[in-house]
């Protein structure tokens, strides 16, 4: 039933509304209006209203323009930028240990978790945090991170000789989208946080932005909804600001942040030894690393822009060809082979100072996309902002290579797909910890081939090999199995 005034015409659109979207070129929102009902129109009415008009227009505009400009030259990472593995003493690593784990005794660092996509490409509708893949133990990737958040606590704790005495709470934000909140909530509250106080976890949304036409024009998804999508993992610098996270983490006595996205079975949650490297060298921000495989390896690599330019990070489908092969003939390693897989150190200035700047510079990536609206699906543009948007920001930035066996096992891909499956995810984790239980001492049987099988360690018994002897040495463990206290 469409709306009538008294003399009997149809309702029209609230003119100062439809004069602000004029104002931004985007009036044609109200096309459809004669033909909506009076809820369908509040509903238009409504999305509008909360679209921040400006500040989106600001960001098509910035974007647009931004799109084809030339970009400065790259050149190869610096050697002296990158901490290898070969390089590192046993000294410095325990060092570094022992001063990450002070950090965190005395309250220093938070964590702030990447979790708003959720599994689809992995035939799930969950969010990617709640998939289980497949370990002898059932667990979900959220609940090996908190228990790795747990273990380190433990291990900060005892540093200080003060037990469980002085123990001071990691805190964890974990950013969901409009998608994936309402469940993530309550796959927490319903596992009882997994051995975390409930107030030690702050969950905040990442923005969405309206899908674009090529002209800049919204895409409407229906007669009355403007089709939206979040604003890439790079929307968690101005969510925190916009939710006043940044302040909160100061409140707290929060001086550095370890960033990491969800998808990642082996990843080394707050981690000591990367904390004190990162504390030691100085710098604003950090990032691991690792060895990029192959040339043709589709991840991203750190590049250093122009002549002593910033660090920053060139996507693979950027990267020229006859650039990804090219070896340094030195070390005979290719010239650009350090792989950000989004393990990522910051402090808090800096974060302050990546969320205004990105907010004032307003440039996001375009992504041509397949996109629901009116006329079925269209093709049209997503905008969307990455967490490596940060680096050309930062005054320094360290890289500290990881080994993948021990610390990058993707899960992307359904199983069955050519890699980062739940599958290769998982051998992943049973070799890295079968390794574990022979270097403290262990045996293993096993039925099936060891190469394709192999043991869990669980995180509240050891978060990265150490403490095993007690637990392993002269026992024989039957692969597949659980090893927990």
């Amino acid at each position: 039933m469409r709306e009538l005034t008294a003399d009997g015409n149809a309702a029209a659109p609230p003119q100062a509304l439809l004069e602000r979207l004029k104002d931004y070129g985007q009036e044609y929102t109200f096309a459809l209006w004669d033909e909506l009902s009076a809820e369908e129109r509040d509903l238009l009415v409504k999305d509008i209203e909360s679209l921040d008009l400006s500040r989106i227009d600001r960001i098509i505009r910035c974007s647009l323009r931004s799109q084809g400009l030339p970009t400065a030259a790259i050149e190869p990472v610096p050697e002296s930028s990158v901490s290898t593995v070969e390089e590192r003493t046993l000294e410095e690593r325990e060092r570094w240990w022992k001063m990450g784990l002070k950090a965190i005794s005395e309250g220093k660092l938070a964590v702030v978790l990447l979790s708003g996509g959720q599994g689809t490409r992995l035939g799930s509708s969950d969010p990617k945090g709640c998939f289980n893949i497949g370990l002898p133990s059932g667990k979900s990737l959220f609940q090996l991170q908190a228990e790795r958040i747990l273990c380190v606590q433990r291990l900060a704790a005892q540093s200080t000789n003060e037990g469980s005495g002085g123990f001071v709470p990691i805190h964890w934000y974990i950013m969901t989208s409009p998608f994936t909140d309402d469940v993530t909530r309550k796959f927490f509250e319903s596992h009882k946080y997994f051995g975390l106080e409930a107030d030690q976890i702050t969950f905040f949304q990442q923005g969405t932005i309206p899908c674009i036409s090529k002209d800049g024009r919204f895409i409407m998804e229906t007669p009355y909804k403007v089709a939206k999508a979040p604003d890439g993992n790079g929307g968690v610098y101005s969510a925190l600001k916009s939710s006043r996270l940044l302040e909160d983490m100061a409140t707290r006595g929060v001086k550095y942040l370890d960033c990491y996205g969800v998808d990642n079975a082996l990843v080394r949650v707050a981690d000591p030894t990367f904390l004190g490297y990162f504390i030691d060298k100085g710098v604003a921000s950090a990032a691991k690393v690792v060895r990029k495989a192959y040339p043709q390896e589709k991840v991203g690599v750190f590049v250093r822009r122009g002549k002593g330019g910033p660090l920053s990070v060139v996507e693979y489908s950027e990267l020229d060809p006859t650039l990804a092969s090219a070896i340094n003939q030195e070390t005979g390693r290719l010239r650009y082979c350090w792989s950000n897989v989004c393990l990522h150190m910051f402090t808090l200035d800096f974060l302050n100072q990546v969320a205004n700047g990105l907010e004032k510079d307003s440039i996001y990536h375009l992504a041509e996309k397949k996109i629901a609206s009116t006329h079925g699906y269209t093709m049209g543009l997503k905008l969307e902002q990455f967490i490596f948007d940060a680096f050309p920001y930062a005054p320094s930035t360290a890289l500290y290579e990881v080994l993948r066996e021990e610390e990058f096992a993707p899960v992307k891909n359904a199983n069955g797909s050519n890699f980062d499956t739940p599958d290769s995810a998982k051998l992943l984790v049973l070799r890295l910890h079968t390794r574990w239980v022979v270097a403290a001492g262990g045996f293993l049987t096993h039925s099936v081939p060891l190469y394709a099988t192999g043991v869990e360690i669980s995180p509240l018994c050891s978060y990265s090999g150490e403490n095993l002897e007690a637990i392993c040495r002269g026992r024989t463990f039957h692969a597949p199995c659980e090893i927990s206290f």
